[in-house]
Formats: structure tokens, sequence, C-alpha cells
């Protein structure tokens, strides 16, 4: 088990049962002593970019369900930290947050699409030692995070191929049923 941080994946383990974070995979943004920021990265909302946000008509990017916290606010992870000033990174080539204004420049001027920068309603938030007892009880299996799955425009593959790419009975629960008791 890696340690949270920056840059970590959570990968929801096959039976939790909680329904914002069932077969998810989180990319861990922050972690510090009195919590951790991270974004769900597989679970699109019904709404796109411009129906969030109306000055965006006609950008029909998908948006996603971050988590459950401030689901009232709007994030965004990136690949552009040239074009984007005051990103911060979260581990290798891959950027959260950043001028706004610039981004609603660059995607009205077909600068930046859904392959390389990802919207997110709300956020995944831990308080002071939740996330690690999370951990310790074995809710979360945790992976570095790869660019690649991260901005997987298969977002529905996302949870499986994480655990594909741990190897081993990681793979092996690619196929266990949301329900043991079903099977």
């Amino acid at each position: 088990m890696l340690t949270p941080s920056a840059g970590i994946l959570l990968i929801a383990e096959p039976f939790l049962k909680d329904t914002n974070f069932m077969r998810t995979v989180v990319l861990l943004c922050d972690h510090q002593e009195e919590g951790s920021i991270g974004f769900v990265l597989n679970k699109h909302i019904a709404h796109t970019l411009d129906e969030i946000v109306p000055e965006l008509e006609g950008i029909k990017i998908p948006v996603f369900f971050g988590g459950p916290v401030q689901a009232d606010t709007l994030h965004f992870l990136h690949v552009c930290p040239d074009q984007i000033p005051g990103s911060h990174e979260v581990t290798d080539g891959i950027y959260w947050g950043g001028d706004f204004g610039i981004v609603k420049d660059l995607l009205r001027k077909n600068k930046l699409s859904h392959r390389n920068i990802r919207f997110y309603i709300g956020y995944s938030g831990w308080g002071s030692n939740q996330l690690n007892e999370e951990l310790k009880g074995e809710s979360w299996i945790t992976a570095m995070a790869k660019q690649d799955l991260v901005f997987n425009y298969d977002t529905e593959d996302i949870w499986k191929e994480s655990l594909r790419l741990l190897g081993g009975d990681y793979s092996l629960m690619t196929n266990f049923p949301i329900d043991p008791q079903l099977n």
C-alpha cells in the first residue's frame, strides 16, 4: 500500500458500498495532516460544460462528478501547464487548476479539448486522518497515477484498467460481482 500523497490513485475495493465511490478511481491531488482532496475520475454527470458555464455556449465537453463535497464548485485537471498559468502539478504531467479565464479563452479558440482537460463538479474530501483510517480498513487500493489513465477517454474502463495495471490478484478483482451474495 502506498502512503497517501498527491498523485496517488485511490481505487475503490470491489465491494465498497458507498454510492459516491462504488467502483471508482480517485486521483488524490493534495494530502495534508488537516485532510485530503481528490477527484473521482470515472463518473460522468448528465451535463456538458456549456450547460454549467453559460458563457461557454456550444462547448460540449463532458463534466464529471468529482465527489460529494461542495457540489456547487467546478474544478479541472489538465496536461497544459504552459498554456494555463497558476496550475499546480499533482504528479508527472498532471496539473490541477489554474487561471479559469484563460481556460475559457483557450476553449473558445479550440485550443483545449476533452483529451487534455477534464472538468469536475465537487470534489472528494477527507478530514484529518479520515483517509488513513479508510486505508487501514482496506476501502481503497492505492497505485501511482498515470496520465493516460487519468485522461482515459473510456471512463467506464478506468476502474478495471487501474486494477489490471497492478496485476496479480488485483487483476482478478475486475471480474468480482458488486455484491458477492448474488454470485
